[in-house]
């Protein structure tokens, strides 16, 4: 399947990573991002986010779209909330537009191997779902699991702009169930020492009996 091109899509750079079916909440105030955020609310159309770090912006991005505006000002300034859709690749910069804007490739994933892809989805089922009990109490499930990608389960959790990027990056829902797997592992982890210090702080550092 060939990859679909856009020749004009409005970009938004910004400090953190979106994930498809993330819920991203934005404050717009900037001149030219109201301008490029009032054009895709009046034309029913994305735009993407692709982070930007010390290096630079990154190549792969979320397309993102507006699920509402929650409050606008007269100067056009607003608090909107946006959900990611699809991943892109920025092909071209366009610097001819009122607005940050690029030529962009949406991407597709390959064809993933058959052989232990359902064992890689139960692995990072089964650590979502502990993560999940460990941090709500809540236990979901089996049908509720078996219904989320990879990219779902990762944009509930806080795993941090180089992890998401990383999945983000990936064209394989297998190998994005594999490093999801090991994020919430290592997640689990840290929620368990976090637990732990609390429980030893709670106790000023002393065993107790009885």
């Amino acid at each position: 399947m060939t990859d679909e091109r856009v020749e004009d899509f409005p970009i938004f750079p910004l400090g953190l990573v979106a994930l498809p079916s993330e819920t991203v909440p934005l404050h717009i105030f900037e001149p030219r991002y109201r301008t490029m955020i009032a054009e895709c609310l009046d034309n029913e159309r994305e735009f993407g986010i692709v982070w930007t770090d010390d290096d630079g912006a990154h190549a792969t991005g979320c397309a993102m779209e507006v699920t509402e505006v929650t409050e606008r000002s007269e100067d056009g300034r607003m608090n909107i909330i946006t959900r990611g859709t699809r991943p892109f690749r920025v092909v071209e910069e366009r610097h001819d537009l009122p607005y940050p804007a690029a030529v962009v490739e949406f991407l597709e994933d390959g064809d993933d191997a058959a052989d232990d892809f359902e064992e890689v989805r139960i692995e990072a089922f089964e650590a979502y779902a502990e993560l999940v009990e460990q941090a709500t109490d809540k236990q979901l499930e089996p049908e509720e699991l078996a219904a989320k990608s990879a990219y779902e389960m990762a944009a509930t959790v806080e795993f941090g702009a180089e992890a998401k990027q990383g999945l983000l990056d990936l064209r394989s829902e297998k190998k994005r169930m594999k490093l999801v797997a090991q994020l919430l592992r290592a997640a689990i982890k840290r929620l368990e020492f976090m637990e732990r210090a609390q429980v030893r702080a709670a106790s000023n550092g002393r065993v107790r009996f009885g």
